[in-house]
């Protein structure tokens, strides 16, 4: 199976993964998508997926330009890495990781750091997967993430999180806030959706999206795409369904 790379030249032409549907709804899901990579290409950002029709790829970017609350310099950030359905278990993920290291390396960069959590989330590859590959945590951040490093030069400095994003902190205090970027296709749509349902509950909101990778480095939750805070303190990263969501804001506002 064959690993191609998505960039400025035929991103137009090619999917991307998360929204392959070819209806009206998911063409704009994946033009939100595209819209975003191709702002990012020029800060050093690689995309590489299998040249199949499915969801199997990676997306890979310098901390100087991650979409992240991360510090340090010289590293390269996974923000995605997804094997699913009937290609799991044919050592396409490792593939890709491979992908990654041999451009970090011929870069000369430092090493390779992605989040993860300590236990088993939606959106977010196993850190056992990381484990197995050489990875190790060096910082975590309230109430699950971890960040694992790759290290190239063993004398390097490790990156970490921000002192804000390992407090799971952000600067609104009061109400539901939903802070996101159109790193994800479905975060427009998404957010929307339960930002209306908290309403719907009588629940006060704010919805902040990110502009930037240094917006999202002073405001982003760890998981960069989103984050999900009440009264100040951060809840969740995930999407859900409306059903869901209903039940975690029951939950939340006990």
């Amino acid at each position: 199976m064959k690993i191609i790379e998505i960039n400025q030249n035929n991103i137009d032409s090619e999917h991307i993964c998360c929204a392959i549907g070819n209806d009206k709804e998911n063409k704009a899901r994946a033009q939100t998508k595209k819209d975003w990579l191709k702002n990012q290409f020029g800060a050093g950002l690689r995309f590489k997926r299998l040249d199949e029709r499915g969801k199997v790829f990676i997306e890979y970017i310098p901390i100087e330009s991650v979409w992240k609350p991360l510090v340090g310099k010289n590293y390269m950030v996974i923000n995605c890495l997804w094997v699913s359905g009937q290609f799991k278990g044919k050592g396409l993920s490792t593939q890709l990781l491979n992908e990654c290291i041999k451009d970090t390396k011929a870069l000369k960069m430092d090493g390779i750091i992605v989040v993860t959590s300590n236990k088993v989330k939606p959106f977010l590859t196993d850190k056992k997967f990381y484990s197995k590959h050489g990875f190790e945590c060096i910082d975590t951040a309230i109430p699950y993430f971890e960040l694992f490093v790759y290290k190239i030069n063993k004398n390097a400095i490790n990156p970490s999180f921000t002192e804000k994003a390992r407090s799971g902190q952000c600067d609104i205090k009061e109400g539901f806030s939903f802070i996101y970027s159109n790193q994800c296709v479905f975060m427009e749509e998404y957010v929307q959706l339960l930002n209306n349902v908290a309403k719907e509950m009588e629940q006060k909101t704010t919805t902040i999206k990110l502009e930037s990778h240094n917006d999202a480095k002073s405001n982003g939750s760890p998981f960069g795409t989103l984050g999900i805070y009440y009264n100040g303190q951060f809840v969740t990263h995930e999407l859900m369904t409306e059903a869901k969501f209903r039940l975690l804001v029951e939950k939340t506002i006990i």
